[in-house]
């Protein structure tokens, strides 16, 4: 029992400090270690296997839209990177160069990729010439550098893991259909599968992604009420193919530049996970992302017999495709309770000699602590059941959480009162001016998160929250990591 209470103790509560909380879980949890590389992380085995879970699902999901992976160089020709101005100066503050090649000084700079859109124009250049070579429907898995003054594990490093997907299309119309298509992807990807409901939404002129026409965004709100960018489809039109001359020959014959796309999605979705479903017991992780589903922990282990049936029972759970785990460490059972929650895992089942001579086993629900008795019996399908429950339960109360935490502002001093006393989203009319948008970012310390694809047009007669002229947009706000 002290043990337990030890292991309790470790992790801050989220009410008292969540920064601290966040830290605790990460440590705890042995997600991520510390390097001797200054605002880089290592991931652990347990957090590694939770990026492998979102990479599989997700791949498999590009996949199914005809989206076939690639790998390209890590490295960037400063001559390449500056074909595209306002690319370049977007990027410029956080990019890492390389100037010098074992002992000899390199001609020309290069830069380690914090994005890849020019590797691929560059590649497209080569390889695009004719409507038949249309549309390239490109990914690749990698790691990007991205000189960060502050970081923080999962959310903020300055080398980090993601996908970035970029494809090429002889229309504009099929580059905005992409475009709209995958965002969706990220956004059922995150509901169906981490259980973290999402708002999708356009980005503002302001903060679309440097030389694209459009920016798409999908927007979950953590435990704290901060939100986090979770994915983004880009719609470059024909800008970057112009400054890279990617061009094809159409079917009717004239030479015309291809449209381009770009969406990403990075290991911070690990800590999404940790800070929508988390508590102060440490991680939870949704069954469907979780390496872990089930853990076995056999009661009075020594008693003959006990543990076989442990063993057995975990042979069957695998055999039906549940992801199980056996404790058959030395530990109190106190302890290995405690453990399993802190590490998240979604169900544990327990068994001793009286459930042995029942023919019954305990489940007892991560989400919600609930015990219940259970035959042997077919438990293949009574596990199952269990983790569709605790995966459906995760994404409602996730959901509710977020739409309690939305709240309106049709005046200035609301919107200030809400910004300051409120941690959540705000809703509020915007007239679409960069200058109002600047000001109620440095007055109330918000960002416009994203103009939503559903109620993002203005009502009847709305003005703009912060100078009263007729509305655009009804946008949403918010404090952000």
């Amino acid at each position: 029992m002290a043990d337990e209470k030890k292991m309790v103790e470790a992790i801050t509560s989220r009410d008292v400090d969540f920064a601290q909380w966040y830290t605790d879980v990460v440590k705890k949890a042995e997600l991520t270690g510390y390097t001797s590389v200054k605002g880089c992380m290592v991931i652990k085995p347990a957090g590694y296997a939770i990026w492998e879970n979102i990479r599989n699902e997700l791949d498999r999901r590009f996949k199914e839209t005809g989206v076939e992976n690639v790998y390209l160089p890590m490295f960037i020709p400063e001559s390449l990177l500056e074909k595209e101005k306002d690319h370049v100066e977007g990027f410029a503050p956080e990019v890492a160069w390389v100037t010098q090649g074992g002992l000899t000084p390199l001609q020309e700079k290069m830069c380690v990729r914090p994005t890849s859109e020019t590797l691929f124009c560059d590649l497209y250049s080569k390889d695009i010439h004719s409507y038949r070579d249309l549309p390239r429907l490109y990914n690749q898995w990698c790691s990007v550098v991205r000189w960060e003054k502050t970081t923080r594990p999962f959310l903020r490093s300055r080398e980090f893991l993601w996908q970035e997907g970029h494809t090429a299309h002889a229309t504009a119309e099929e580059a905005a259909a992409r475009t709209e298509q995958m965002l969706n992807v990220y956004a059922d990807f995150c509901e169906e599968v981490l259980a973290i409901p999402v708002v999708r939404g356009r980005k503002t002129e302001k903060e679309k992604f440097a030389g694209a026409e459009a920016t798409y965004t999908i927007e979950a709100l953590m435990h704290d009420g901060k939100a986090l960018q979770s994915g983004t489809s880009h719609n470059f039109g024909d800008g970057f193919a112009k400054a890279f001359g990617v061009q094809f020959t159409d079917r009717d014959n004239q030479v015309k530049y291809v449209h381009q796309t770009s969406w990403g999605m990075t290991t911070r979705m690990i800590g999404a996970i940790i800070m929508v479903h988390g508590d102060d017991s440490g991680l939870v992780l949704p069954p469907r992302i979780a390496p872990i589903q089930a853990v076995v922990i056999p009661i009075q282990m020594r008693k003959e017999g006990v543990l076989a049936e442990a063993e057995k029972l975990c042979r069957k759970l695998k055999d039906a495709g549940i992801r199980v785990k056996l404790d058959d460490t030395d530990k109190s059972p106190g302890w290995k309770f405690a453990e399993q929650e802190m590490r998240g895992f979604p169900m544990r089942i327990e068994m001793g000699p009286r459930d042995i001579a029942s023919g019954t086993v305990v489940f007892v629900r991560r989400d919600t602590g609930e015990k219940t008795v259970v035959s042997v019996e077919n438990i293949e399908d009574a596990v199952r059941n269990m983790l569709d429950e605790i995966q459906r339960n995760l994404f409602e109360k996730a959901k509710a959480f977020r739409d309690s935490h939305i709240y309106e502002a049709d005046d200035y001093e609301t919107f200030r009162r809400i910004a300051d006393e409120q941690p959540g989203f705000i809703r509020a009319h915007w007239c679409g001016e960069t200058s109002c948008e600047e000001k109620i970012k440095e007055d109330l310390a918000v960002t416009s998160r994203c103009i939503p694809l559903k109620g993002g047009e203005p009502e009847e007669g709305a003005v703009c929250v912060c100078c009263g002229k007729k509305a655009k947009y009804r946008v949403l706000w918010g404090k952000a990591y």
